[in-house]
């Protein structure tokens, strides 16, 4: 019974590594998607500045729309209800992996199948996007670094799918 307890990742834990870029596993990091009426209300549950502006991040926060917001934090991490205050605080942890692709070839990879001009996009701003048809997250971590979430049902097909590119 122990053994139908025990989850494998969907992808590889080694790294691909093909010519500028590389696609790897980030370390297991606690997920929760947030919701608030506005952002004051949400920074009075977290004790921390939230950003506003849709796009921006600031302190493992991402503004994903204007009630919308992404906070990806350590693993240990303990998240306060929000109870009597007008916000929605929910673990989606599991839901999700995250892919990091690093390297002068990072963003050429990620626009083989994303619409985005990721060339022009900034370091430290996130959006949802898609990879041809899987839905995405993506937050732009360094010049050369990218954080991808997806869901993990879709982990392996997206994990295909970039190292294949990748060795092209």
């Amino acid at each position: 019974m122990s053994d139908a307890l025990f989850r494998n990742d969907p992808v590889p834990s080694t790294p691909y590594v093909a010519d500028g870029v590389s696609i790897s596993l980030a370390a297991p990091l606690k997920r929760y998607s947030l919701r608030a009426r506005t952002a004051e209300a949400l920074e009075t549950v977290l004790n921390a500045k939230v950003p506003q502006k849709i796009g921006a991040t600031e302190g493992g926060i991402a503004c994903l729309g204007p009630d919308e917001w992404l906070l990806r934090t350590a693993a240990e991490t303990a998240m306060p209800t929000g109870a009597g205050l007008p916000v929605a605080i929910t673990d989606i942890s599991e839901r999700s992996i995250c892919l990091v692709l690093e390297g002068p070839r990072a963003a050429e990879l990620l626009m083989t199948g994303c619409p985005l001009d990721l060339d022009n996009f900034a370091v430290g701003r996130a959006t949802r996007t898609i990879y041809e048809t899987v839905e995405i997250t993506i937050i732009r971590d360094g010049e050369d670094r990218f954080h991808v979430e997806v869901w993990r049902s879709f982990a392996a097909w997206l994990w295909t799918a970039f190292t294949a590119a990748a060795s092209h």
